[in-house]
């Protein structure tokens, strides 16, 4: 018996996707130094960290807002953002994936990369041929 149908005519997207889905919106709004962290051996809320920078809480605020509607079109919605309204570090989750917008020196000052050193690290590719960003593991 399916409990429920909605899930099977549109199933939930898989996190790699999401990856992507959230990388591509952020560079659309500009953002710099766009990372991604496989999270999920050292972190046990989550499989993937997105990190990105902008460069003023405008563009931090703008980095976020574009991710949100990219993923609302989607009909994935965040479980909760926090710091939209600052501007100088926002947090979504949106369940296997946590995205970090940072505003450039708050980014430097928390260095969170090197927080979580023990992540893998997975490189971003621009990949012509598909119209998109593609990640591949680094």
């Amino acid at each position: 018996m399916v409990k429920n149908l909605a899930n099977v005519v549109n199933p939930e997207p898989q996190p790699l996707e999401v990856v992507n889905r959230i990388i591509n919106a952020c560079a659309d709004a500009k953002g710099k130094d766009i990372r991604v962290l496989d999270v999920s051996t050292v972190f046990g809320l989550a499989d993937y960290f997105v990190i990105v920078s902008g460069r003023s809480d405008r563009q931090v605020q703008g980095i976020t807002n574009k991710v949100l509607d990219t993923l609302l079109e989607s009909n994935l919605k965040p479980i909760n953002v926090e710091g939209i309204d600052e501007g100088h570090w926002v947090l979504a989750d949106f369940g296997d994936v946590i995205l970090h917008v940072f505003y450039e020196p708050v980014r430097a000052h928390y260095d969170i990369e090197s927080l979580w050193f023990r992540a893998r690290k997975l490189e971003i590719k621009n990949d012509k041929n598909q119209n998109g960003i593609v990640l591949r593991a680094a």
